[in-house]
This record gives C-alpha cells, structure tokens and sequence, in this order.
C-alpha cells in the first residue's frame, strides 16, 4: 500500500475510510480504489463519459478513483462514484437519467463492493 502523498484532508479521510471498509467488509474492491487514490495527483485518472458510455451497461454501477470529465455523451442510466465531477459531467449523467455520487455515499449503500466496476 502507498503512502498517501496529499496534503488534501479530505482526500487522506476518504483514504482512511476506503482502508477500514475494506477490512470490516472483507471488501479488496475498496483497498485498490484507496491506493489508486493515494497516487500522486498527475497519476489521477480522468476519465470522459465517452468511455463511460462505452464499457459500461445500463444500471451498471462505477467507482472512478479521480474525476468524471464531460467529453463525449452518456446514452444509458449508470451510477457513477467518484472523488471529483466536472460541472457539465454532473447535468449530462443526471440528464440520461443516472446518479452521480461521492465515494462515502458509495460505501454507505454497497460496504461490500458488490457489482461495482472501477474504471482508469
């Protein structure tokens, strides 16, 4: 596991909640997705809803360990949870009828990680 080298509080407590859930649930999905996010900034992933729309299904569930960005166009309902969502990111998953949600509320709905997908 790395060593978090942010200095973004609520980065660290998001890591430090990832790291627990992922021991009480017995839940491995949550302790990659937290060292995924303890990377350094620059190694981030940004991922675009083209790509979204392209791997995933309808009413799929998806974790992105950075931030959701607005190129391309969402043609199916999905549930997106991520650290960070661009303004237009946000409207256009909520105009083709998905949610946007953060990390925290991921973890309080599915603590086990069950039919989530991460995407890079």
């Amino acid at each position: 596991m790395r060593q978090a080298k942010s200095q973004n509080p609520e980065l660290l407590n998001l890591i430090r909640l990832l790291k627990k859930m992922a021991n009480e649930n017995d839940a491995p999905i949550w302790l990659d997705v937290a060292d995924r996010l303890s990377s350094s900034r620059r190694r981030r992933v940004a991922v675009n809803l083209s790509r979204l729309n392209r791997y995933t299904k309808e009413k799929e569930t998806v974790v992105v360990p950075g931030k959701v960005l607005s190129a391309g166009k969402l043609e199916h309902p999905i549930t997106v949870a991520a650290f960070a969502f661009s303004k237009q990111a946000n409207s256009k998953i909520s105009t083709a009828k998905g949610k946007c949600l953060t990390i925290p509320e991921l973890l309080k709905s599915n603590p086990t990680g069950s039919n989530v997908k991460i995407m890079e």
